[in-house]
């Protein structure tokens, strides 16, 4: 008689093989990790307990689970034929592109002193190296050494300043990537509108600013009028069963808050489908627009000024910030 299997256990097409159990149940989770810039934290493959992601390269299993959010798998390829321990390894995709520069999928590069950036399914994202805490700083000039202004610091203790005292940088991407004043603009998709009609707000972090630093901006947006019954007031093609795009008879001025803008308008809406499609905006630009108030001045907003839309069958609702994400 064979021995009873053991939990755990698991058979190959070789024969009997026997693997590690590295998951136990019910949970004990140690204390929260902090993880290092870059890395992020993940639910082991157990279910359990908050892990740091294991990166490319090292050593992985069932519970130690590589980045998702890097486009990492474990590859047990290696370990025939017990299959339980592989390595964190780059799914196959496309690369990326930066200033003229092809990169690899997967490829860590640094495109100038201050940003180390990571190539992940033709998608950048970029950490600063260090940035300095100035304000309480150990090593802040004292009156009466050395130069007004000069580091009374050695060279052990900015090595560990450099180490410790970083700001991370969420891997936001705008298109294209550019840098401005040594700052490497990067920015979040607008999210939807948050009005199906009349004028509504959408928003993005971007660090597009003079610290450079990631903010929210917020920016005015009119996909389309409050008209009843759309359909019979926009004209669709004989034939088709979209009108992708359309504008009022007249130029009007802009009611926001109350307030109206000082010059008219005739903005560009996106359209309707006789079917279940719907219109979004597909090219736009920025302009700015000046509200005049009764009795309380003016003010100035940015706002999307619509140049084309696009009919297509993934709707998202107003504000639905997960709008990008789709289900493999």
């Amino acid at each position: 008689h064979s021995p009873p299997e053991q939990p755990g256990d698991k058979p190959s097409e070789t024969g009997e093989v026997q693997r590690k159990e590295v998951c136990r149940w019910p949970c004990r989770c140690p204390p929260v990790p902090a993880c290092t810039p870059g890395v992020s934290l993940v639910k082991d493959g157990c279910g359990c307990c908050k892990v740091c992601a294991k990166q490319a390269g090292e050593p992985c299993n069932e519970a130690d689970v590589c980045d998702p959010h890097k486009g990492l798998y474990c590859d047990y390829s290696e370990d025939e034929p017990r299959y339980e321990t592989g390595v964190c390894a780059f799914l196959v995709a496309v690369g990326c592109e930066l200033n003229g520069v092809y990169y690899a999928n997967g490829q860590t590069f640094q495109p100038n002193q201050l940003y180390k950036c990571l190539c992940v399914s033709g998608t950048i994202g970029c950490t600063p190296v260090f940035t300095p805490r100035l304000a309480g700083s150990p090593c802040a000039r004292v009156p009466g050494r050395k130069k007004p202004g000069q580091s009374i610091c050695g060279l052990g203790q900015h090595k560990q300043l450099q180490s410790t005292n970083y700001r991370l940088m969420s891997a936001y991407r705008s298109l294209p990537l550019v840098l401005k004043k040594k700052c490497l603009i990067q920015a979040t998709p607008w999210t939807p509108c948050s009005r199906t009609c009349g004028i509504g707000i959408s928003s993005r972090v971007t660090n597009d600013n003079r610290k450079c630093e990631m903010k929210k901006e917020k920016r005015l947006c009119f996909i389309q009028p409050c008209l009843t019954n759309m359909l019979k007031k926009i004209k669709i093609p004989k034939g088709k069963t979209c009108q992708p795009t359309f504008q009022l008879p007249t130029a009007e001025k802009l009611a926001f808050s109350g307030c109206s803008t000082t010059q008219r308008y005739k903005l560009t809406f996106c359209g309707v489908c006789l079917d279940k499609r719907c219109c979004i905006p597909n090219k736009s630009k920025m302009i700015t627009v000046q509200f005049e108030c009764p009795n309380e001045g003016f003010f100035r907003w940015k706002m999307m000024w619509i140049t084309s839309c696009v009919c297509q069958r993934i709707c998202s609702a107003p504000g639905d910030i997960f709008s990008q994400l789709k289900l493999l």
